[in-house]
Formats: structure tokens, C-alpha cells, sequence
């Protein structure tokens, strides 16, 4: 029998303690896509490392490796990459020569095309075990194809290759799982038809990178250390890095696709602030633990805007593209090579801690680092060539997970030794002894306590050793990924048509890629002409703000970026105005989309603005909880409120939420509204209404042919919406018509054809309530972007 041979010839070099032990059952494992490039590179030597690592652990295997190629072909192309596999440099010559061999003798090839070829793997499977009488322990399927496949193979496996009760399935997927929030939840959705949760391993191979699988354990051994510092009031910034120095060339259609945040950012970047930001659960090992703390610093995370990000694309990618997919010599890709990322985390832990996300081709180095950089607030009298450097408070404070490449060139953690001597585990991590020259992060080694792996292994091999002991820790479950699509996909959405900054590549970069965080936001630091993606259309910069009426009122337009800028400085100079003058301001905003690129504006540009005496009101609010996402009270104060300092008193939310009830009319909600604006507003006349426009033509939550609120003396009134949530309060028409000032702003092509309508109607507010704003004393200005005005 061909197992019991090779299980006797292992035991004769004495890899083997004894035969019995190999009792516990087989394992078989079919690689797909056994032929391709991450085979050749990562697999087959992973799996061989798994055999050498495992063969007397009492588990029999096979290696099955598939792929569409012919049987002949395909053998051949197998064998050719398994006769270079290679043992450890500390593995014996002998002991390595008998288990390549072996390793080879218990490995085939297999088409695997159609259904019939699964039925007849199984079928070999079985007969191999009933004639060797081994009892199945499990089958792991590595999926090394495109995520296309996925659906198709996974049907054959559960229809024709299951193993028998008893024995357990592991199927091991590769990115890219999705290129947004929707195609990751359709792909998870198939392949939830066919496997169960605990079935599937989403490989990122970054969590077997030695570096990065370190952060979570060294939390845990060090929280003696490091629960009185990581934390907001300690913690300066994060930075977490990877550089490339090869292009896209070769795999442009797979980059023209994806891009650098797709393929880098979304995935290994994101894990490992995830291991960074979460709070530490009772047992790091317990992959349930980890996973529900990992989701909640998802729920954490501030949502992610234009202004978050920094994108460029090395000058060569474009005529790459071009040759390799067969464009035409004046097709632009707008596809970044480059990003830089600013997160913040609005936890009690990590609020206002800048976490930078950067990665990159064609750049100067290739490395990966976490760097973690503490605030330093000591003071050193004594002069810095005068004083013992060993342990200065006045050094920099850092912890680095070093990932690899780079000066270091192997994976390693470094903590400055003005901070701690950390915990290690002594079996798997060692101290770097003796002094080097090397610098990092502008500091000498010797600042460091340096610790690298006692063994270091390739991050392949490492997940391949946890798909086989079931450590589902080490891997992306189906609401971890979809947690990370949500929070990216609406930034890839917003960028999709961003111009990048061009780059040569490599050393000549030189300071075209730094940059810096502003007001949180990220932006360029040095000054650089933007390429205009298409030349026959003018861009932002190359417009004036455009001043003339509409409706015969002053109209402001630009693009939406430059009209935002304008509409909060002059909401400023409003406030500071009315505050001079009467000693305090009185604003009521809009809810919906388009007021909260404003609210950020705000938020982060205007620290002249006098928030101490402004008075914010709200024009209209849903009939939902202040707490749901629905609320545009909540929207407020996520976007403005919790970022400036308008005393509490100041801040009046609208009161649809009463006795354990959302507008009932009994509960005079209403009313009690328009009592405080009468009690506190002189002559219930905002000093600023800021209005927005539906496709509709409603405004505030007056709707076209509204019961409430378009006429009469009431001056806050319960409306109905056509779309959900039904139930609106909202100002009416006349107590708007009594502010001293109106701004409605208009954005998108969205609001083109509303712009248009309104233009050329009359004052028909019954028909497009928006027409009705006239304010008897005061003055209307229309902010409309180019979008919108134009189409």
C-alpha cells in the first residue's frame, strides 16, 4: 500500500515515533489553480512545509493539485515546480531528501474542468482511504483562482466532493473578495449557499506576515505596560505603511480594476488597524472574541470623505495600460497607484488620534511598518551632547512592527527604550544582541529593544499551518469583510473621477508624494498642476465664483467644492456680524445629504466662527429617535455639533420624541417648538435659515400640496413625506419668510432639472413649496453649484 510504504520509509530516517500514531485520520488537500503563479511562488512550498511540520503529528495526507490544464500537461507543470521545492536552511540534507520524495509520491495532478471530474475525485479520495483503511479526518480545497470560478467550483465541491460526516471541510478563498460593498455581499451571498460560515478561510496573507500576526499577542502580554498609554491623551499618531518599488507592469488588467486601495488599503492595511484600534477581548485566541471587538472598532470609524485622501498614479501606468489591454494611445486611466489616507476613530480610546494608511507602487523603498508615536511631553534641561542618551525622556517614544524589507530586511519589533522593555515570548521571538549602525525613523538601533522571530517563516506557510489547526483568527469572516467594504466603499465612490497627482517613480519622486493632515483632512504639501483628465472640460480652478440672480435673487455658483468654501465663509461673516451687533446668533439648518459637506466645512476650516453665541435651531427633522441614522439631528451632530463648542443650552433639537412617542399630535411637540423659538427668537426671526431643494421641489419638510405648513399662522407644523420615514416636523413657510436672511443651497446634476423648473416658474408654492420662500424683511441668496445650474 502506497501510505504505509511512505510511512515506513519516514519512520526509518526517524521522523516517526510509530506507526500507531498515524491513526488519526487523513487529510486531503486539493490546491486549484495548481499550475498558477501563486502556486509556483507561495503554495507548494507552503504545503511542503505544512508535510515537514506535521508528518509525525498522526494525520496521513495527500496532495491533490488541480487546474483546467490537461491531464499531461498539467502533470508536468506541477512536477516541475514540486521538484524545486526546498527545505529550511536548519533542516537536516538527509531528513529533507526523504520527505521531498515522499512529498512528491503523495502528490497528483487532476483536471478539474466539469462535474464529473469532482465525482471522480471523490471517488478516488474514497477508494484511496478504503484501500490504505484510514479514516477520513478532513479535506481542505485552496481556491487559487479568480474570484470569478468561486461560484462554480464551490457547487461541485458541495454536490460531488463533500467529505463523509465526521470529517471536516476547510475551503480556503484568495482576494479579491469584491470590488465594493455590493459585489462582496452577491459573492458572499453564493457562496453562503454552499458552505458554511465556519467552512470558509478568506486568506489575507498579511495576518501571516510575523510583524503584523504579533500586534493582538503583544497587546496581551504587555497590558501591564500599555493600558495606561494606548490610548487619545498618549498616542500622537499611527502610521501604518506599505511601499512597493515594482510598477503594475504585467498585471495592469488586474490593477486597472482594483487600484491600490482596493488591492492594499481595504485588506492588509485595514487588519492591521483593526489589531490596533480594537479593544483587547478576555482571550486573543478565541477567534469569536476577536472577531465581535474587531466589528466594533468598524462601528467606530469616522466615515471616510474626499478630503480623507491623497491619490497619485507613477507617470509610466497610463502607456502601460495602453499596451497591455490594447487602449487607445488617448485613453486616461484614472486608476491611483499611490494613496494616503487619513482615519480617525471617534472611540473614547482613539478620538482625535490621526491613524495614516499609505501604500504605493514605483516609490523609493519597499517596506511595511506599524509605527505607533507617542506624545512627548518632557522637558530636558541638560544638553543633548552633554546627557546620557541611553534612556532620554526627550527621544522620540515609538512602537514598530516591522513588517519587513527595508533597512532591517526581516520582520521585527522594536519598542523605544524609553518606554518599556517588553514581554516576548521567548520560544518564537529573540532579542537582537550587539549595537548596529542602522538608524531608524532617524534614531540608532540602540534606542530600540529589537526583537525578530527565532524561526522566520513565510506568511503562506503560516496560514497554511492555521487552516490545518483551525484557527479561524487568522482570517477575514463573511461580516469582518463586509464591516471593511462599508466603510470603504463610499470613499471609492467619491474618488472615482479624482484627479491624481503624476509621479516619475522611485528616488525622483522626491517630495511630490509627502503630505499633510489639515483640519482633518489630508492634502499634498507641495503645490503641483493637476493634469485635467479630460482637457475640453474646465476644472474648479479655472472658474471664478459666478454672481448674477436667479429668481430674481442674488444667485452664487461654482463648482461644489469652491461653493461650498463660499457659503460657509459667508454664513461666517453673517454670525460675526449679528453677534457684534445684538450679541447673539440665531441659525436654523436643514437635515438631508447636501448640508453636510458644510457642517464639515465648519467643523474644521472656521475657528473664528462665534459658536459661543450662536443659537442652532433645526428647519426640519424625521419623526425618528435623535439617535437613529434617519435623524437629521444626529446627522448634525456627527458632522458639526460634537467638533465645535456651542454651549448646550444653545443647541435646540426639535422635540419629536415625547413620551415614549414619535409625533403624536397630543403630545404638542409643535407647539412646544414654536413656544421656544418665541421665547428666545426676538420677533420669531432667525437671523439664518439655510434651505435646501428636493427633485420635487419640496423644502425644509414641506411638500408639494402639503396640508400644514405652506400658509397660516402656524409656525412649526407635522408634515408627511412621500418617502420614508413618512412623519416630518418642520418650520412653515411664513415663519421661514420672517428670517433676515435665507441661503438655499443647491447641489448635483441630481438637481438639474428642479433648478431648471424653477427658473422659469412664478410663486406657485402649492406646486414647488421652494418657490414660496420670499422673506418679507430679509434676503434670499441661491448657492448653486455648476451641476446643478448647468447639467
Amino acid at each position: 500500500k502506497m501510505l504505509s510504504r511512505v510511512l515506513c520509509t519516514v519512520l526509518f530516517v526517524g521522523a516517526l515515533p510509530s506507526l500507531a500514531e498515524a491513526s488519526q485520520g487523513h487529510i486531503s488537500v486539493v490546491l486549484l489553480g495548481a499550475t498558477g503563479d501563486l502556486a509556483k511562488k507561495y503554495l507548494w512550498q507552503g504545503l511542503f512545509q505544512l508535510y515537514m511540520d506535521q508528518v509525525s503529528s498522526g494525520h496521513s495526507f495527500t496532495f491533490h493539485g488541480a487546474a483546467l490544464t490537461a491531464q499531461e500537461p498539467g502533470q508536468r507543470l506541477m512536477f516541475d515546480v514540486l521538484k524545486k521545492l526546498a527545505c529550511p536552511a536548519d533542516e537536516s540534507p538527509n531528513r529533507c531528501a526523504v520527505l521531498k520524495d515522499q512529498f512528491l509520491k503523495l502528490s497528483r495532478y487532476h483536471q478539474l474542468k466539469t462535474g464529473e471530474n469532482y465525482t471522480v475525485l471523490n471517488r478516488e479520495i474514497e477508494m484511496l482511504l478504503h484501500q490504505e483503511g484510514l479514516k477520513e479526518a478532513g479535506r481542505i480545497f485552496y481556491f487559487s483562482v479568480p474570484p470569478f470560478a468561486y461560484t462554480e467550483i464551490a457547487r461541485h465541491i458541495n454536490s460531488s466532493c463533500r467529505p463523509p460526516p465526521g470529517a471536516w471541510l476547510r475551503v480556503v478563498l484568495e482576494k479579491p473578495f469584491g470590488h465594493d460593498l455590493e459585489s462582496a455581499q452577491q459573492l458572499a451571498t453564493e457562496l453562503r449557499s454552499f458552505f458554511r460560515e465556519e467552512e470558509m478561510y478568506r486568506v489575507d496573507h498579511y495576518l501571516g506576515k510575523q510583524a503584523v500576526a504579533h500586534i493582538l499577542p503583544f497587546r496581551d502580554q504587555n497590558r501591564q505596560f500599555l493600558d495606561p498609554i494606548w490610548n487619545r491623551h498618549h498616542v500622537e499618531r499611527v502610521e501604518i505603511v506599505l511601499k512597493e518599488t515594482v510598477d503594475a507592469k504585467g498585471r495592469t488588467s488586474f490593477y486597472e480594476q482594483y487600484g491600490v486601495i482596493r488591492d492594499v488599503l481595504q485588506n492588509h492595511l485595514t487588519e492591521a488597524l483593526m489589531f490596533l484600534t480594537m479593544e483587547l477581548p478576555a482571550n486573543v485566541s478565541r477567534a469569536e472574541e476577536v472577531l465581535q471587538c474587531k466589528l466594533q472598532a468598524f462601528q467606530s470609524l469616522r466615515r471616510l470623505e474626499k478630503t480623507s485622501a491623497v491619490l497619485g498614479q507613477y507617470q509610466s501606468y497610463a502607456r502601460q495600460v495602453q499596451e497591455e489591454l490594447q487602449k487607445a494611445q488617448d485613453y486616461i486611466s484614472t486608476t491611483p497607484t499611490f494613496a494616503g489616507v487619513l482615519i480617525h476613530s471617534d472611540s473614547l480610546r482613539w478620538e482625535g488620534v490621526p491613524f495614516l494608511l499609505t501604500s504605493g507602487k514605483a516609490l523609493d523603498e519597499r517596506v511595511g511598518f506599524v509605527r505607533v508615536l507617542f506624545k512627548n511631553r518632557a522637558y530636558c534641561t541638560q544638553s543633548e551632547t552633554l546627557r546620557d542618551a541611553g534612556r532620554s525622556q526627550c527621544k522620540a517614544k515609538q512602537i514598530i512592527f516591522y513588517i519587513g524589507h527595508g533597512a532591517l530586511n526581516t520582520p521585527a519589533v522594536l519598542v523605544s527604550r524609553n518606554l518599556f522593555r517588553p514581554v516576548m515570548p521567548k520560544g518564537s521571538w529573540s532579542e537582537a544582541v550587539g549595537q548596529s549602525d542602522l538608524h531608524i525613523f532617524g534614531q540608532p538601533l540602540s534606542d530600540y529593544y529589537v526583537y525578530s522571530p527565532v524561526k522566520e517563516r513565510d506568511a503562506y506557510s503560516v496560514l497554511i499551518s492555521n487552516i490545518y489547526h483551525g484557527r479561524k483568527d487568522f482570517f477575514i469572516t463573511t461580516e469582518n469583510l463586509l464591516a471593511s467594504w462599508r466603510f470603504w466603499t463610499p470613499l471609492l465612490e467619491s474618488i472615482s473621477h479624482q484627479p491624481l497627482r503624476l509621479y516619475p517613480g522611485g528616488v525622483e519622486n522626491q517630495h511630490l508624494l509627502d503630505f499633510e493632515m489639515v483640519s482633518g483632512e489630508v492634502a499634498f504639501t507641495v503645490a503641483e498642476p493637476v493634469e485635467l483628465l479630460n482637457p475640453n472640460r474646465q476644472m474648479p480652478s479655472d472658474y471664478k465664483t459666478i454672481q448674477s440672480k436667479f429668481r430674481q435673487s442674488p444667485l452664487v455658483s461654482a463648482w461644489s467644492e469652491d461653493l461650498i468654501s463660499q457659503l460657509a465663509s459667508d454664513i461666517e461673516k453673517t454670525a460675526s456680524r449679528t453677534v457684534a451687533h445684538s450679541g447673539q446668533f440665531h441659525l436654523a439648518l436643514s437635515g438631508g445629504s447636501s448640508p453636510v459637506v458644510l457642517f464639515q466645512r465648519l467643523a474644521r476650516h472656521h475657528y473664528a466662527f462665534p459658536w459661543k453665541h450662536t443659537h442652532i435651531w433645526l428647519v426640519d427633522e424625521r419623526c425618528v429617535p435623535l439617535t437613529d441614522t434617519e435623524s437629521n439631528f444626529f446627522s448634525l451632530h456627527n458632522h458639526l455639533l460634537q467638533s465645535v463648542r456651542v454651549p448646550y443650552f444653545n443647541v435646540h433639537p426639535m422635540p419629536v420624541h415625547l413620551n415614549q412617542r414619535l409625533c403624536v399630535e397630543e403630545d404638542r411637540g409643535a407647539e412646544l417648538y414654536a413656544k421656544e423659538i418665541t421665547a428666545l427668537v426676538a420677533n420669531a426671526s432667525f437671523d439664518l435659515v439655510l434651505l435646501g431643494v428636493g427633485t420635487d421641489g419640496h423644502t425644509a419638510s414641506l411638500f408639494p400640496h402639503s396640508e400644514t405648513g405652506l400658509e397660516g399662522a402656524q409656525t412649526v407644523v407635522l408634515t408627511e413625506s412621500p418617502v420614508k420615514p413618512h412623519q416630518r416636523m418642520s418650520l412653515s413657510l411664513p415663519l421661514i419668510n420672517r428670517a433676515r436672511q435665507v441661503f438655499v443651497l443647491v447641489l448635483g446634476k441630481g438637481k438639474h432639472d428642479i433648478t431648471t423648473l424653477l427658473s422659469r416658474v412664478g410663486h406657485q408654492p402649492r406646486k414647488w413649496p421652494i418657490s414660496g420662500v420670499s422673506p418679507s424683511s430679509g434676503r434670499l441668496v441661491w448657492y448653486v453649484d455648476y451641476e446643478a445650474l448647468l447639467g
